[in-house]
């Protein structure tokens, strides 16, 4: 292995709290929204998946890069967060799998790196004074410039990211011949969504973020589906209303994360930014009309507001984040219709709640 050059690094937060470290060799500086993801294990489909657009991942686990990076992982055609943080960088790595170091991933997308930090200080203290902006660089010699741009960096909290992850075509995937034909409305879909839809019987079309009904609705599908995605809800008023216009209509509609707020949304039910949202692959969820628990990956920085959910005369509330009794999941009356607000599909995490995808199919099959 090359020697490589360790240059000086720093985060820099909004608050103006800077953590230092070293460079893994790309140089640069990165802005965005300073999150962190409590995982073990699955950093590139954390790195590759679309709802982390716009951010800076900080990761717990100490040891990132040592089984190296095998593009079938990965949840998008590219990486989607805007800057990685971690405490040890491995530059080699022993998965015999793998088809490259992820150090030669990151380098081939130029994703600024940090590595060498005190992430169990910076975890603390994001968790202690809530989700904010800050930038990381290398370009230490500029940091009074980057102090002004990260004063103009746009917040989270209304800003609209899924026209910048979502499809510029439709595609599809699946079996043309399958039972079920699913419109998915993309806002940022995770591949493995598509790969459990396939599986159980389903051949899905994928449509931009800015899709009409009645475009979908001309492919004449079983069923719909609004997917995960990065960014506010709020700012989607267009798919909130195409949400509220397939609801009417009785077609089976199935949301994930950023599709289950804006189905919340089409109900006039409303949404909010956390304090640091909930970012990891052991989250523990309660099925409430089962009392089963179920340990969940998750990746959200806004959420239904619960007590507007309770008092929405058509919602069930169906799932109960336990961490912090928080809105995980919820079905409209006399409709066929459902959602969640963690990530079924897993990649990364388990497969506790791959039943969700069995329920869609059973609606289809039922309606």
């Amino acid at each position: 292995m090359k020697y490589q050059s360790r240059k000086k690094a720093f985060v820099l937060l909004a608050d103006g709290t800077k953590f230092y470290g070293k460079s893994i060799g790309i140089e640069g500086s990165a802005f965005g929204e300073i999150c962190f993801n409590t995982g073990m294990t699955g950093y590139q489909e954390i790195f590759t998946d679309p709802s982390y657009f716009g951010q800076i991942m900080v990761t717990t686990n100490t040891h990132i890069g040592n089984y190296g990076f095998l593009e079938s992982d990965s949840q998008w055609d590219r990486i989607s967060i805007s800057g990685l943080i971690c405490k040890d960088f491995s530059f080699s790595y022993s998965r015999a799998a793998a088809e490259m170091s992820l150090f030669d991933y990151l380098e081939k997308h130029k994703l600024v790196t940090i590595s060498d930090v005190d992430t169990r200080a910076l975890v603390n203290y994001i968790r202690e004074n809530g989700a904010m902006n800050a930038v990381i660089s290398t370009e230490v010699e500029r940091e009074d410039e980057l102090v002004k741009e990260l004063q103009n960096a746009p917040s989270m909290e209304g800003l609209e990211l899924a026209s910048k992850v979502s499809t510029k075509e439709a595609y599809t995937y699946g079996d043309p011949d399958a039972s079920f034909k699913i419109a998915a409305l993309d806002l940022g879909i995770k591949r493995n969504i598509l790969k459990h839809m396939a599986a159980r019987d389903m051949y899905v079309k994928v449509f931009p973020y800015d899709t009409s009904l009645e475009t979908m609705a001309d492919w004449n599908p079983d069923g719909y589906f609004i997917s995960n995605g990065p960014g506010d809800p709020q700012p989607l008023e267009s798919v909130q209303s195409i949400a509220k216009q397939i609801i009417d209509s009785d077609k089976p509609l199935f949301g994930i994360c950023l599709g289950h707020q804006i189905i919340a949304l089409a109900n006039g039910i409303p949404t909010f930014k956390m304090f640091n949202g909930h970012r990891g692959i052991n989250h523990p969820v309660k099925n409430v009309l089962t009392g089963k628990g179920e340990i969940t990956s998750q990746n959200h920085g806004f959420a239904v507001e619960m007590e507007a959910a309770k008092n929405h005369p058509d919602v069930e509330i169906t799932h109960l984040h336990l961490n912090d009794q928080t809105l995980a999941g919820m079905r409209l009356n006399g409709k066929n219709c459902f959602s969640v607000q963690y990530h079924p599909e897993a990649g990364p995490g388990t497969n506790d709640s791959v039943y969700l995808f069995d329920q869609f199919k059973e609606v289809l099959e039922n309606q």
